[in-house]
C-alpha cells in the first residue's frame, strides 16, 4: 500500500479509467446542514493532489449551503469493474478564484451556459423557463465566452482520513485506513472486513 494515500488513490483512479467504467470520476458527496440533516449526491472529481480532492458546483446549491454551515464532508468512490471503493473524510474549502476561472473556461460552452442560468437546487416553473434562459444567454454570448458566475466555483476536500476497500473471496475484504496525524504524516491501519 505504501505510506502515501494520495499516491495510492491516483494509482487506483488511473486503474479505474483503464478498466473502462462508465464514469470513473463520479463520487458520492455527503454533507450535513447546520442542524445535522445529511444529504448525498453524485458529483465529478476534477482534480486530486497533495492538497486534496476537487469538485465544482454552484455555491448557492444545497451542497454549497451545507458546506458553508458545516465544512466537513465525505466522499465515496466505487469502481465495480475493479471491486474497489475509496472513502474520504475531511474539510472542504473553496478553491481560489483563479482556479475556478480556469476550470470554468475549460468546460464546453453549453455547460458554461447551463451553469450561468441555473439557480441550482431552487424550484423552477418549467423546463421551458430553463430553455428560454439558456437561449437568451446563448444569444448574448454566441461564441460561448460566458463569464464564470461569482456563485459558481470549486471546493477542495482536504482529507484527514482515507480508506481503501478491495473485495476479496469469502467477504474477507481488504480495508486499509490512512488517518492524518497532527504532524501531517499518515497512520496506516488494517481494518476488519
Amino acid at each position: 500500500m505504501g505510506a502515501d494515500p494520495l499516491k495510492l488513490f491516483l494509482n487506483w483512479f488511473e486503474a479505474a479509467f483503464r478498466a473502462g467504467g462508465k464514469e470513473p470520476a463520479a463520487l458520492a458527496l455527503a454533507t450535513a446542514a447546520a442542524d445535522g440533516t445529511p444529504s448525498a449526491r453524485m458529483v465529478l472529481l476534477k482534480g486530486c493532489d497533495e492538497r486534496g480532492f476537487v469538485f465544482f458546483t454552484n455555491y448557492e446549491s444545497r451542497k454549497g449551503a451545507d458546506l458553508e454551515a458545516n465544512p466537513r464532508a465525505a466522499l465515496v468512490f466505487y469502481w465495480p469493474e475493479l471491486d474497489r471503493q475509496v472513502r474520504v473524510t475531511g474539510t472542504a474549502a473553496k478553491v481560489s478564484e483563479s482556479e475556478s476561472d480556469e476550470y470554468f473556461q475549460s468546460r464546453p460552452a453549453g455547460s458554461r451556459r447551463a451553469a450561468a442560468i441555473s439557480a441550482q437546487s431552487e424550484t423552477v416553473g418549467s423546463r421551458a423557463e430553463l430553455e428560454q434562459k439558456y437561449a437568451a444567454l446563448n444569444a448574448k454570448y454566441p461564441a460561448g465566452d460566458v463569464p464564470r458566475p461569482k456563485n459558481w466555483g470549486g471546493y477542495r476536500v482536504q482529507p484527514d482520513e482515507i480508506e481503501f476497500w478491495h473485495s476479496r473471496e469469502n467477504r474477507l475484504h481488504d480495508r486499509i485506513r490512512f488517518r492524518r496525524r497532527a504532524d501531517g504524516s499518515w497512520l496506516v491501519e488494517r481494518l476488519a472486513p
